[in-house]
């Protein structure tokens, strides 16, 4: 009978070539994940490609990209979509993303609405609504957003249609705790310590949870946006930015409050309570105030020529202009113009940027100026693009 020695030396290095050997096919296997996800997402930006441009693009070798198309079209992830003009060989095949290859959902909850959208893997909207719904913080408010979603979805009923459905971002105005699931505090909605589990088990998906300003700086490329400021500029002011192409949060979950820095010393009062905040200057319920008019009436007053609209327009871009002055000089950043207004303000940049440049004498030019991407509902498109991307991340 043979007596084996132990040899503590030994054990502890057959341990570590162990875990050494672990850690470079972990390492292995986040290579290859992470190389599919930059091919899908160079891809996703553009109407169509090839494997040539890919490899030349993204500094990747061709078996490289040969074997991860090929994989990729086998799962149907992209599709061939043409042929490039012959240049004396073989043609070359175009290849894009199949956008029906997934779906998310995004939903925007207001002080008094309910908005929706259904969002492909291209991150295109396909279907949209907006429905007027007062929040009220109890169950039944729960069931009723389920349900409106449901209907929203109608028409992803079968097997196979509701398989393609990643998940429903759900985007709220307020400082948000992800891991409790919590609603932190929210001004406009008048919560403080709220729980979203009523609301997350409402769904038979998986349920993502976002503030509204992080959720529309979200929906925009932040392939081009590494450093940016976003302006929400909704009913409330809100505002996110982004450094190094992630969102900053801050310590507690309140950075990008800009609605709430003092524009006006004792000025307007703020639905938070204090005085002269930029919200009550440069949201867009500044322009109609207590009136029962919406935006989009107040801006057909204003391409009416209507005198007071007029006056109301000229103060609101002025109080803006020093607000994005402010913002500029804090971050030297992009500053993304979003929200409501974000959509009209693309027709009145000039005079808009004639004010800010009145404000701020570093700046000789208003490049840093920029439009948002989405018009309306930016905030769901944010949300909803969590679960693309997640995806995307894993393929």
């Amino acid at each position: 009978m043979a007596i084996y020695k132990y040899d503590n030396n030994r054990y502890h290095s057959f341990i570590n070539t162990l875990i050494k050997e672990g850690r470079n096919r972990m390492s292995g296997l986040e290579k290859k994940f992470a190389t599919k996800s930059k091919i899908v997402n160079y891809i996703i930006n553009r109407e169509s490609t090839s494997k040539v441009e890919i490899s030349k693009e993204l500094n990747l070798s061709m078996p490289t990209v040969l074997s991860n198309v090929k994989d990729l079209l086998e799962k149907g992830i992209i599709i061939e979509n043409g042929e490039y003009e012959s240049t004396g060989g073989r043609k070359a095949k175009s290849i894009g993303i199949n956008p029906s290859y997934r779906y998310a959902m995004g939903i925007v909850i207001t002080a008094n609405h309910l908005g929706m959208v259904l969002v492909n893997l291209k991150y295109e909207i396909v279907k949209s609504e907006r429905i007027r719904l007062k929040f009220v913080p109890d169950m039944s408010y729960c069931s009723q957003v389920a349900d409106f979603a449901t209907k929203f979805l109608d028409h992803m009923n079968d097997a196979e249609q509701k398989e393609k459905l990643l998940g429903v971002g759900i985007s709220i105005p307020g400082i948000i705790n992800q891991e409790q699931k919590l609603v932190i505090k929210s001004h406009a909605l008048k919560l403080e310590n709220y729980s979203l589990s009523f609301l997350e088990q409402a769904f038979s998906v998986p349920v993502y949870f976002s503030n509204d300003a992080n959720a529309a700086m979200m929906a925009e490329d932040m392939n081009i946006y590494q450093n940016a400021i976003y302006l929400s500029l909704n009913q409330t002011l809100g505002g996110a930015f982004c450094i190094g192409g992630n969102l900053f949060s801050g310590e507690n979950q309140k950075a990008g409050e800009f609605g709430h820095m003092i524009l006006v010393p004792q000025g307007r009062k703020c639905y938070c309570g204090k005085s002269g905040c930029a919200d009550a200057y440069c949201a867009a319920g500044a322009l109609v105030g207590e009136s029962k008019d919406s935006v989009e009436q107040f801006m057909q007053l204003l391409q009416n020529n209507d005198e007071k609209a007029e006056k109301k327009w000229e103060e609101y871009l002025d109080y803006l202009a020093i607000l994005i002055s402010n913002l500029r000089m804090a971050y030297d950043m992009d500053i993304i113009l979003g929200g409501e207004m974000g959509g009209y303000l693309s027709d009145y940049m000039i005079p808009l940027g004639e004010k800010v440049m009145k404000y701020n004498g570093f700046d000789h030019d208003l490049r840093y100026l920029k439009n948002c991407s989405y018009k309306k509902e930016a905030s769901a498109v944010g949300a909803a693009k969590h679960f693309l991307q997640d995806f995307i991340g894993k393929i």
